[in-house]
């Protein structure tokens, strides 16, 4: 995937055709382009979800071929994105008459696009799996009834009943209650979890549902799936879900109109388990999980679920469904303290000695990893990971110079402060003498206008928000506005010192 780039647009000669502009257009300046229009345009989160993995694989005859790696992929930015795809390629590249979507066969999703980056797009090169959509620049495209148009309607069904379309997400055998490690940052997700995994049929309800919170690699995902070993080895019906596969479910049954089958289906187990609840998208899937929730709460029904932030936080998330995550009992895992990293890395040495039965790590060795890598488990097992290549490779023995030169990659500073837009709004109003609610009001004054300009520059680079929820968060504005106003800042930063160094003074303090 190509990472955007500076936004260098072609000079396009309009006498030209179609098909001579696009000889003169790079495939690769083309989907830079693309790409971080649609970065701007839908946010961070919602970009690496759904666009992480679409590719150019060519332009041939004013035809653009995109491919994604699965067919649930594909369908989803059709029936949710392909208008805003179709308006910003028409606007980027004026030669591209059509686009197509297709999947990418294993082989080729295995070597990746290293072995054949851009090359032009042809009937016996490419794998689609459709015809490309036609469309006019000028009117609305004509692929929006075929491939769904707005969200909530979909493209006809095309493939026979998939046979895992409603089953659960595969379980892992070995996230299990004892392979948990416990310290002081998870013991009341953790004892709530075995509360609810233990739980007999005819006992109360008391944790529904169970909304665990924490960022990556401190263990949540583990602790949802040993939830769900326990209940199923004691015969409960249990459905274990990540929001990719529940969307994907929901998505195919309607497409099969099979949707009855499949609300019939979550709503009569016992115990339904979601993780990374944060990625749900879509507003008819909203609308379906929380009809979904309140069914079997209503029919007691145990509910757990994890995301990578409080309910409240959530903000791409329906109001209402919102407000039912937070009605049962919300537990927040920490960060990882000093004795549970320890424990981490013994527990991860003991494996890899497993495989290699003379890697050893002395204690000292041990201790400083812990002490520099204070993020999350994922880190820590790839501080086993170089540590055990580092002793296998050089045959020389671990201490504690060799083991940092090992590991410096994984060495991060302290966790940066998570920003809040509210306290962006407050300092802002205060730097520059205006109320919070002069940035948030329609007043276009000179003296309010730049405040609120910087204010909205600063949430764009100083939070994971997109620029639709930043536009909610100043006064309801639309996301082109708060475009505008991060382009016009990061322009006058470059040129005038002065604002320069107090939009620096601003980021200091908000982060300090």
């Amino acid at each position: 995937m190509l990472k955007p780039m500076a936004d260098i647009r072609p000079a396009y000669d309009t006498k030209r055709s179609g098909a001579d502009e696009m000889k003169a257009v790079k495939p690769d300046d083309v989907w830079t382009r693309i790409a971080r229009r649609l970065r701007a345009e839908v946010g961070e989160d919602v970009y690496t979800s759904w666009f992480g993995r679409l590719e150019l694989d060519g332009i041939a005859d004013g035809v653009a071929h995109l491919s994604v790696p699965t067919k649930f992929l594909k369908s989803w930015i059709q029936s949710h994105y392909l208008d805003r795809m179709i308006a910003i390629l028409t606007s980027e590249a004026p030669g591209i008459r059509a686009v197509s979507i297709g999947v990418r066969t294993s082989s080729r999703n295995a070597v990746g696009r290293m072995a054949r980056p851009f090359e032009p797009a042809s009937d016996q090169a490419a794998n689609f799996s459709e015809r490309p959509v036609r469309f006019d620049a000028g009117a609305p495209p004509a692929s929006s009834a075929a491939a769904g148009g707005a969200a909530g309607k979909l493209p006809p069904a095309r493939e026979p009943s998939d046979p895992e379309a409603l089953s659960g997400s595969p379980l892992d055998r070995r996230m299990n209650f004892e392979t948990f490690l416990l310290g002081r940052s998870n013991q009341l997700a953790y004892a709530a979890a075995q509360r609810i995994a233990a739980a007999g049929p005819d006992e109360p309800l008391i944790y529904n549902p169970l909304y665990i919170h924490a960022t990556v690699g401190l263990g949540k995902t583990h602790l949802l799936q040993a939830v769900a070993h326990a209940a199923t080895a004691a015969k409960r019906r249990v459905i274990y879900l990540t929001a990719e596969k529940f969307m994907y479910g929901f998505v195919f049954a309607l497409k099969a109109q099979t949707a009855l089958a499949f609300k019939e289906r979550l709503r009569a187990i016992d115990l339904l388990v979601i993780d990374d609840v944060q990625f749900l998208q879509g507003k008819s899937i909203q609308q379906e999980f929380c009809h979904t929730l309140n069914a079997l709460i209503d029919a007691r029904k145990q509910i757990v679920i994890a995301a990578d932030r409080p309910p409240a936080d959530l903000e791409a998330l329906e109001e209402r469904v919102r407000s039912r995550l937070a009605g049962g009992l919300c537990v927040e895992m920490g960060m990882l303290d000093e004795a549970l990293r320890i424990k981490i890395l013994e527990t991860r040495i003991a494996v890899a000695r497993g495989i290699n039965p003379d890697f050893h790590v002395p204690a000292p060795v041990i201790s400083y990893v812990a002490s520099v890598i204070q993020t999350n488990g994922r880190d820590l097992d790839g501080a086993v990971n170089r540590l055990m290549a580092h002793a296998s490779l050089t045959q020389a023995p671990l201490c504690v110079e060799t083991a940092e030169v090992a590991i410096r990659d994984l060495v991060r500073t302290r966790e940066p402060k998570r920003v809040k837009i509210e306290d962006i709004q407050k300092l802002v109003a205060t730097h520059y003498n205006v109320s919070r609610a002069d940035i948030l009001s329609s007043r276009r004054t000179a003296n309010v206008v730049r405040p609120r300009q910087i204010a909205m520059y600063l949430s764009k680079v100083l939070t994971l928000r997109s620029l639709p929820e930043i536009g909610r968060r100043f006064g309801g504005r639309d996301h082109t506005t708060v475009l505008h106003a991060v382009r016009k800042i990061e322009g006058l930063t470059g040129s005038d010192r002065v604002l320069s160094e107090e939009v620096e003074l601003l980021k200091r303090m908000l982060l300090d």
